[in-house]
This record gives C-alpha cells, sequence and structure tokens, in this order.
C-alpha cells in the first residue's frame, strides 16, 4: 500500500481571520503552461497513488478550450501532459466534440473507478460524463443532460441507491443567470428526479448567477458546498465563492446558507488575466489524516492554477450562523 500523499496546507497568516487564505506559491502554473496552450486552470485534483493527478482546463492558442491531463508530486508542481485527454470509444454520439472546460473529478464510494463530469460541446453545453480507473485510459459514457448545461458536479456516494448530480441549466452563451438544480441517475445514463436547490441572490455578491463548485463534503451535519456566485458590475462580471450546507438525505434542501462570499479576487493573478476578477473553485482536498484541514483548488483569472487553504468546520458553523 502506498504512502499518504503530502498534503498541500498552509497555516493561517498571522492576525488573519479569513476563511479561506492564500498559497504563498500562488499562482501554482503561469502563461503557456505548454506548447499550443494560453493557460491552465480550473483544477479537478484527486490524490492518486502517493502523489496527485488531475484534469485540467486548458485553453488553446485559438482560444478553444480542452482538457488536458497534470500530475504533481505535492499538490503544488504541476506538469501537464502536452496533448489533450483522449477519450476511448466506440459511440461517435459521445466523448468531445466541440469544446471541454471546467472538468470535476470524483472517486466513487465502493467503485473501483473514478467519474469525471464537464461541460461539454454537443450541439450546445451540456454535462459530459467519463470514466477511468488509471488516469491513463479516459471511457466516455452518456452526455448527462440535453443542452443547454453547465457546471456538473457528482457527489461521491450514492443518495438513496442512486447517484446525484449538481449542475446549472444555461443558456447557449455566457449565462446571465443561473439556479442550482439536483439529479439522480440509477446507472449514469438516464437521469431524471430533477429539483430546485437553490437560486442566485439573495445578496448582491450572487445576484446575476450561482453554480456548483468542487465536489460537495460529507459532514455529520450535512453536505458542504463551496459555489461560486457572480454579480454584474460596471467592469464586467466578478467571481467570488461561498457556502451552503444541504441534507444528506435529500440534498435539494438547503440546511444553511451564508451570506457572505467567503473568498473573491483580490490578488494580482486573480484581478488581471484571460478573464479579469475571476476565483473559480473546481476542487477540494480534505486531510488524509483526518483533521477539518481542506485545499480549495481554483482557477485564476480563467489564467492560472491557484490554491487556498481553510478548515470545513469553520466553513460548516459560517454557513449557519450568517444563513439568509
Amino acid at each position: 500500500m502506498l504512502p499518504l500523499s503530502p498534503f498541500p496546507w498552509q497555516e493561517r497568516p498571522a492576525g488573519s481571520s479569513e476563511l479561506l487564505w492564500r498559497c504563498t506559491a500562488n499562482p501554482l502554473t503561469g502563461h503557456r503552461p505548454i506548447p499550443g496552450v494560453l493557460g491552465i486552470y480550473n483544477s479537478a485534483v484527486v490524490p492518486w497513488q502517493g502523489a496527485y493527478v488531475g484534469v485540467f482546463r486548458g485553453d488553446r492558442t485559438d482560444g478553444m478550450p480542452t482538457l488536458f491531463r497534470g500530475e504533481s508530486p505535492d499538490g503544488l508542481r504541476w506538469t501537464f501532459s502536452p496533448e489533450p485527454l483522449a477519450l476511448a470509444g466506440a459511440d461517435a454520439a459521445i466523448g468531445i466534440h466541440e469544446y471541454a472546460y471546467d472538468p470535476r473529478v470524483v472517486p466513487l464510494e465502493g467503485e473501483n473507478r473514478y467519474l469525471i463530469c464537464w461541460c461539454n460541446g454537443y450541439h450546445g453545453p451540456t454535462i459530459g460524463l467519463a470514466e477511468t480507473r488509471d488516469f491513463r485510459t479516459f471511457t466516455p459514457l452518456e452526455n448527462a443532460f440535453l443542452p443547454y448545461n453547465r457546471n456538473g458536479v457528482l457527489f461521491p456516494r450514492k443518495i438513496r441507491g442512486r447517484y446525484a448530480m449538481l449542475s446549472r441549466p444555461s443558456d447557449t452563451g455566457h449565462t446571465p443567470f443561473g439556479d442550482i438544480f439536483y439529479s439522480e441517475s440509477p446507472d449514469l445514463t438516464y437521469w431524471g428526479r430533477h429539483r430546485h436547490v437553490m437560486s442566485k441572490g439573495p445578496t448582491w455578491w450572487q445576484g446575476l448567477k450561482i453554480g456548483p463548485g468542487p465536489v460537495p463534503m460529507e459532514t455529520p451535519e450535512g453536505w458542504l458546498m463551496i459555489y461560486h456566485g457572480v454579480c454584474n458590475t460596471c467592469n464586467g462580471f466578478v467571481y467570488r465563492m461561498g457556502v451552503a450546507l444541504l441534507d444528506l438525505d435529500e440534498p435539494w434542501k438547503v440546511i444553511a446558507r451564508g451570506a457572505g462570499a467567503i473568498f473573491g479576487p483580490e490578488a494580482p493573478y486573480e484581478i488581471t488575466g484571460m478573464v479579469p476578477n475571476v476565483t473559480f473553485p473546481c476542487a477540494v482536498l480534505r486531510d488524509p489524516a483526518g483533521s477539518d484541514r481542506i485545499a480549495v483548488y481554483y482557477g485564476a483569472a480563467d489564467t492560472h492554477i491557484a490554491l487556498a487553504f481553510g478548515h470545513l468546520d469553520e466553513l460548516v458553523a459560517y454557513a449557519k450562523a450568517t444563513s439568509v
């Protein structure tokens, strides 16, 4: 058995009361990280064989996004395969067609496989799915929904015997609206039991649209969901992070929802880039030693991978104490 992966962690800076604080090594990636790619960001990171592996969004020099495999010994220093992720499968109707972006990766409890979901271009944006057992071969599954949909995020285990997913229905463009919905499937092919989870607002920082972020984290008090909220300003959209607590057995029921943003663009690499003023969470690691420490990977200004740290118990407490 391989040893536990080294957990990327830095203590909260002295004198700080922030719920999430930035890694001093940020940004973890720079411009043109591999040939032909302007930036790699919006990370989907998991521990793997004593280190870390992930699926990442990379925007090519022609502007089109696709997915790349990355690996790291410590969760901080990343190398990427120069070729886009290859999906093996005979059915031409599934897999990556027009574009692929904003992936999430989850190990399924009790199953020897990992599921990847992403925004998949198939006559418009929908939720693509694929599975892997070795992070070398990726097999596409059926698209989860009809276009138009974004921000598909699977739960890490079945709920009442069914696979479960959060998503945000959208339109064909840069959606100027959006609420979070819950869906279930018996087999990862047929999806139904769609339930509304929560709407944009009621506070200004998330008044334009919201969307689920990393894989929800199970706690004794509910599923802790980190999500992104977007507001519109005279200088364009601003993406921040918030937290909500969902019922363990019926995750479309919101137990608590923090009133304020817990994190937003402030650092130079977050306010300047291909899309300024974006902090977009896609992955979270929990301390394998069992503490409440978490590491949150996020895309910074649609240009870089960045990392922030926090305590899960503090986020749960904040959601409950300030719930709107």
